[in-house]
């Protein structure tokens, strides 16, 4: 929280505000206007309240203009352009009780209650000002006002009634003020009354009530009724005509009768609805309840009180489809027409939306709904309920919603519903705090007229202060003083002051210090330190009202036993006092000096107190004033007064009624306020309502602005909150990224789809070329068919001109010999005819060569054009085909290069996921454990889900300044991007040279991007069929190695079968024998037994028996050891399949060891071979320097036998000592070489004998010339 500002601080941007204030105005009175006559006017420019219990409260003028009742009258207002003008009501009038637009909206009609008299008032809308045009009166009527008001269709009558019991209806024509015609409403109680005509007969009139629905028809000066009641009476609240014969009607339990020529034509029942949210509440809280077994006594008596209560229908409006009606609290009802037998039926619910910032949210949605409109075009429907509130709905939602349920939202923003107890303002923002009997504390931007903050509390507010830098402000609740943080968009209770029942708080100018009163003691404290400075005892009554001086050095206050006491709070004590005992003081105020007291109260006059005495009164005329208020000039006074009008008076002030008195409020003025730039004026009232005042000179003699103030912009935000916003922030950048990536893939996606239909393109461009060049073919063939059809018509030419010059002479001369007179004649005649025809026949030769020569010329130059661009489509592919052979082995490099680094990077990527699952593992263990915790926890959690609803409305709010925060954000970024649209236009500006330069470098660009283009799809064809390629074979060994191991184990299974059918086979055969070796046993036994007498005889049975049978078994056991041999046998057999297996496996073992050690060699192999290329390389070398050596040795040798003559001494000389180094040097760098070549060969000859044991390397490898290297060693 930022710390107060110090008092030095503040005084001087005081001292800023009175320096501007003497800079920039001008005084024409010379500072007093004492002798002027001149008056001070306000004019209101906002209004902030509607007024409940108004019958058609709400109407539209146009689709953006919204008239309501508001204060002592009613206020017009722009939906869009947030514009208000307010007609205020008739002198003295308490409040507009009924209201009515006419069809045409040019008129309207308001009722009021004047000095206990009613009134009906027409004004007529179309003027600037809204205009009164007529009152209307009935002497011989009971004084009773009227409550319901309806115009006729064409705008000439007007329909009143006043409410039963002796109610009347009243029909005028009102332009001339007649009461055409009245009558008298025979109710049995009292209860809402509705008048309204018939949308095309302005003389049918329809009333309902308590107990009646009646059609009245005006003929002949009076109202005759049409309808007889049938049926039991029942209580209507409402109705509307939805046709020229048809009338809904509403009563209060909840039925919906249609009424057709007055007769019962439909009638329906609507349930009481419950709000979604609340029934998908009541649907966790009775999941919750079955759950546990703590008892929810409250829950059900609540549920129980809401199923009991029957629903009403509060109000009704037609439209095109249907009709709207609220049928119970927070709900509007949609009705469309059908053609089925239940006439209208229900197609919406539209709710009251819940308000966050409520102490209880869900009071919010549960208001009475008492007026409804639509607009002219039915886009929009405004509500009014019975707290004051208006709210609206956009109708062309409902088109494209699919669900059944809506919400409302607010029409402005929500308004105070009770009296305004405090209201205050602050120097550095152009802000406003009211606190009212709702609980609420809203802060205003009278600037922007706007609500900028509210918060809604649980007890009731009494008063509020302004900090002077706008960011705390002091609230006076019924329990305790608050000290309040006004953040961006909620209000933080930062200290709390045990002060109950505090009805009035102020801030020091400088915010240093703060009062609060408590009972009859004034308690100063510090802002800083939040210590009790000083208490000022001293009054008796009830403190009303606190003031501090311009310095801070004085403190004001007054009470209801009429004390006005002055405190110096540097000692504590009272420096002077005025007391009357006569009059109760409600409020007080300072001149900008803090010399003059201005106090008001209940002895309906205006003090001016200096010195501690009373230095003038000004009558009230017999009103009492409320609430005062001083300029900071000097120069202006404004009183509120308990009729709820506001005077503008000058000062000094004035003995005589020479002041403006402008009607505002339906209620007394409770509090008001001048801004210190006095340009504004805000007063509050018991109604409710907030008026802002633009405050001027009629006369032009008081001071004015010139220079306009700055007001700061900073505001205070909790720690968590920004943390929370940079966190939505990350969340919000986290999802561009996403959708990002998203975006791309599409373009992806639509770059392929963009490819193919390329594709598409060329192919069937290349179709076109064929198709041409087919063309191109058939005309050639044209033209050489019509070159000879143009000979041979020429060769027809000539032979038809012979013939005819023959026949033509034959003609002639026998014309000759028959008319020798006429020859000359016919010789001329033919000569010309001759001539004719020659230039005839020249000039069409002419013609036809001309076009013959045009045509070759044209179709040779195609002709070469066609084979020039085939050239070059030649040359380019030639040259593709180069490129893409090239890129091919490259790719194929750079395949094997990825294929080696996927590989390792998959191994690595398989570790860590298993060690990644071994700790998924051990946190499933310890997540096994806080589960068991966590089941434990739930228990206590539900307990403290009201605490988490709390939570959950102050997370709403912060969402709500995060967006606020991200649209600001979005203008940032737009500013920016608009100051870098500006530095791009001066820059394309520039760049618009080089483009046009570029733009033939871009078209050839173009062009060889698209021929890329087609190489690289062809490759990637090419790719992938490779791979399928690859794939398929692979496929293809692997089926072929199964199905050669699986027929391998076909053969040994159908063995192994074979073999057990044998064994089976003895078996049985074995069977069988000792069955018939038992049974001839027996029968042998039993003939022997038949011999027990005669023991000779069984004794030679009994050897018998043993050498037929014992025999027999020896035979048997033989058998037997033939089967164990076959059991051993087996047995060796899976011993052996099982030795061969295990040989299987250790020879393909095998082949994998000796395939890496073939692959060692290889690679071996190629290093060695590189080694080699290495070492020709070097003996070439090493040859080029034994050659020179050589070289340089004979040159040696043919000087030594050059110089054999010279001396020894030039012998032993030490370039010649040199030279015989050089040599020996040499020669011993030639045995060195070579020896290092025998070693290298005898390396070579071991590497043959070891690839000699493995004769696959000799396809593979190069072989080694080794008798060319040998040799080129030798030389």
């Amino acid at each position: 929280m930022l710390p107060p500002p110090l008092p030095a601080a503040c005084a001087r941007r005081r001292r800023r505000f009175r320096g501007c204030r003497g800079r920039g105005c001008r005084d024409d009175d010379g500072g007093g206007g004492g002798g002027s006559m001149s008056t001070v006017a306000a004019q209101p420019v906002a209004v902030f309240g509607c007024r409940p219990r108004v019958a058609g409260g709400v109407c539209f003028l146009e689709d953006q203009v919204v008239l309501h009742a508001a204060g002592a009258g009613c206020l017009q207002l722009h939906l869009e352009q947030k514009w208000h003008k307010f007609i205020p009501g008739t002198d003295k009038s308490r409040g507009v009780q009924a209201l009515a637009v006419s069809p045409n909206r040019r008129y309207l009609a308001v009722s009021e209650t004047v000095a206990e008299q009613p009134v009906l008032t027409v004004y007529e809308l179309s003027s600037a000002p809204a205009r009164r045009r007529r009152t209307l009166a009935a002497a011989e009527l009971p004084a009773r006002e009227a409550v319901s008001l309806a115009f006729s269709p064409d705008c000439r009558y007007l329909a009143a009634a006043t409410a039963p019991p002796e109610g009347h209806l009243t029909y005028w024509l009102w332009e001339k003020q007649r009461l055409m015609a009245a009558v008298r409403l025979e109710a049995p109680g009292s209860g809402v009354c509705q008048v309204s005509f018939s949308p095309q007969d302005n003389a049918q009139v329809c009333i309902t009530g308590n107990g009646f629905f009646k059609l009245f028809k005006y003929s002949e000066g009076t109202l005759k009724q049409m309808n007889l009641q049938k049926g039991e009476p029942q209580n209507y609240l409402c109705h509307a005509w939805l046709s020229e014969e048809e009338v809904i009607c509403g009563t209060d339990t909840g039925k919906l009768i249609l009424f057709e020529t007055g007769e019962l034509h439909w009638e329906t029942s609507v349930e009481h609805k419950k709000p979604p949210r609340e029934l998908e509440e009541d649907a966790t809280t009775e999941e919750y309840e079955s759950s546990s077994d703590v008892p929810c006594g409250l829950a059900s008596e609540d549920n129980g009180s809401q199923q009991d209560s029957l629903p009403q229908i509060s109000a009704v409006v037609a439209y095109s489809k249907g009709f709207a009606c609220s049928s119970s609290p927070g709900v509007v009802l949609l009705f469309e027409k059908t053609k089925e037998k239940e006439v209208y039926k229900e197609s919406q619910e539209i709710w009251l939306p819940q308000d966050l910032f409520r102490s209880e949210p869900k009071t919010s949605g549960r208001q009475d709904i008492i007026c409804i409109c639509f607009s002219p075009s039915e886009e929009t429907m405004v509500v009014n309920t019975n707290k004051n509130q208006l709210y609206m709905f956009t109708m062309l939602s409902t088109n494209l919603m699919k669900e059944k349920a809506a919400y409302f939202s607010y029409l402005n923003f929500p308004l105070h519903s009770a009296s305004i107890t405090g209201l205050d303002i602050c120097m550095w923002k152009p802000i406003l705090a009211t606190c009212s009997l709702d609980r609420s504390v809203r802060i205003w931007n009278y600037e922007t007229n706007t609500l900028e903050l509210y918060k809604e509390y649980r007890e009731e507010a009494y008063t509020v202060s302004l900090h002077p830098t706008g960011l705390f402000c002091l609230v006076g609740f019924s329990d305790k003083l608050r000290f309040i943080s006004l953040l961006y968009e909620d209000m933080h209770v930062f200290k709390e002051f045990a002060v109950r029942k505090c009805r009035e708080c102020s801030f020091s100018n400088g915010g240093h210090l703060f009062a609060a009163v408590n009972g009859n003691v004034i308690q100063i404290y510090s802002s800083i330190t939040f210590e009790n400075i000083n208490n000022l005892r001293g009054h008796s009554g009830k403190i009303h009202a606190v003031k501090w001086s311009a310095d801070d050095a004085k403190f004001v206050s007054c009470d209801t036993h009429g004390a006005v006491y002055e405190w110096n709070l540097l000692t504590g004590k009272r420096e002077s006092e005025c007391v009357l005992k006569s009059c109760i003081y409600s409020s007080i105020a300072l001149s900008s000096d803090a010399k003059i007291i201005f106090a008001v109260g209940s002895d309906q006059t205006l003090k001016e107190i200096s010195e501690s005495l009373i230095q003038h009164e000004v009558p009230a005329f017999d009103v009492v004033y409320t609430a005062v208020a001083v300029s900071y000039s000097g120069h202006m006074v404004f009183v509120g007064t308990s009729l709820g009008t506001i005077r503008a008076m000058k000062y000094p002030l004035p003995l005589t009624r020479d002041f403006n008195e402008y009607r505002a409020h339906a209620g007394a003025v409770t509090k008001m306020s001048i801004t210190n730039d006095d340009l504004f004026l805000l007063t509050a009232s018991e109604d409710g309502s907030i008026f802002i005042w633009k405050v001027y000179d009629k006369g032009g003699g008081i001071l004015k602005w010139v220079k306009e103030v700055e007001y700061a912009e900073e505001v205070l935000i909790m720690r968590s909150d920004i943390e929370e916003k940079s966190q939505a922030m990350l969340d919000l950048q986290i999802r561009v990224k996403e959708l990002q990536t998203e975006n791309d893939y599409q373009l992806r996606l639509k770059d392929m789809y963009c490819n193919e239909k390329i594709k598409e393109l060329e192919e069937n461009f290349t179709e076109e070329i064929s198709s041409l060049k087919t063309k191109h073919e058939i005309l050639q063939a044209e033209k050489e068919k019509q070159e000879l059809q143009h000979q041979f018509q020429l060769s027809e030419l000539m032979n038809k001109q012979a013939r005819e010059v023959q026949k033509l002479e034959s003609d002639s001369n026998q014309k000759l010999l028959m008319e020798n007179e006429k020859y000359q004649e016919l010789q001329v005649k033919s000569q010309r005819m001759q001539e004719e025809y020659e230039k005839q026949l020249h000039n069409l030769e002419e013609s036809k060569n001309k076009a013959m020569k045009e045509l070759t010329e044209y179709y040779e130059e195609k002709l070469n054009e066609k084979s020039v661009l085939l050239e070059e489509a030649e040359e380019d592919m030639k040259q593709q085909l180069q490129a893409h052979e090239e890129i091919k082995k490259q790719i194929e490099e750079d395949e094997d290069q990825e294929i080696l680094e996927i590989k390792i990077k998959y191994e690595r990527q398989l570790l860590e996921e298993r060690e990644s699952n071994l700790q998924l593992k051990g946190e499933i263990g310890v997540m096994n454990k806080r589960l068991n915790s966590l089941q434990k926890e739930l228990k206590e959690r539900n307990r403290d889900t009201e605490e988490m609803r709390l939570e959950q409305q102050k997370l709403q709010g912060i969402i709500r300044s995060l967006e606020k925060d991200i649209l600001a954000l979005k203008t940032e970024v737009q500013e920016r991007a608009d100051t870098i649209q500006d530095k791009e236009k001066h820059i394309y500006d520039l760049k618009k040279k080089n483009q046009e330069l570029e733009k033939f470098k871009f078209v050839l660009d173009y062009r060889i991007e698209e021929f890329k283009k087609q190489i690289e799809s062809r490759e990637n064809d090419i790719k992938t069929m490779k791979e399928q390629i690859h794939e398929m074979e692979g496929e293809l060994a692997q089926f072929h190695n199964e199905s050669t191991q699986l027929k391998l184990n076909i053969t040994q299974l159908q063995q192994k079968l074979k073999a057990t059918d044998r064994e089976m086979h003895r078996e049985r055969q074995k069977k069988q024998n000792m069955e018939t070796l038992i049974k001839r046993f027996k029968t042998d036994l039993h003939n022997c037994v038949g011999f027990i007498q005669d023991s000779r005889k069984m004794k030679d049975g009994i050897r018998e028996l043993y050498t037929k049978y014992v025999q027999q078994s020896d035979s048997v056991e033989t058998e037997a050891a033939d089967t164990d041999l076959q059991q051993e046998y087996m047995r060796q057999r899976e011993y052996l399949e099982r030795n061969l297996a295990a040989f299987k496996k250790k020879v393909v073992k095998d082949q994998e060891m000796h395939q890496a050690a073939y692959m060692r060699i290889v690679q071996e192999n190629v290093s060695l071979i590189k080694e080699i290329n290495d070492l020709r390389q070097e003996l070439k070398v090493a040859h080029t320097q034994i050659h020179d050596l050589q070289s340089t040795l004979r040159l040696t040798k043919k000087k030594q036998a050059i110089q054999d003559t010279a001396s020894s001494t030039e012998l032993l000389s030490s370039p010649a000592v040199l030279r015989l180094n050089a040599e020996k040097e040499s020669e011993k760098i030639i045995e060195m070489q070579q020896l290092e070549i025998q070693y290298l060969r005898d390396q070579i000859q071991e590497k043959g004998q070891v690839l000699a044991v493995q004769p696959l390397l000799v396809g593979n490898l190069p072989k080694l010339n080794l008798e060319r290297s040998h040799k080129t060693q030798q030389q």
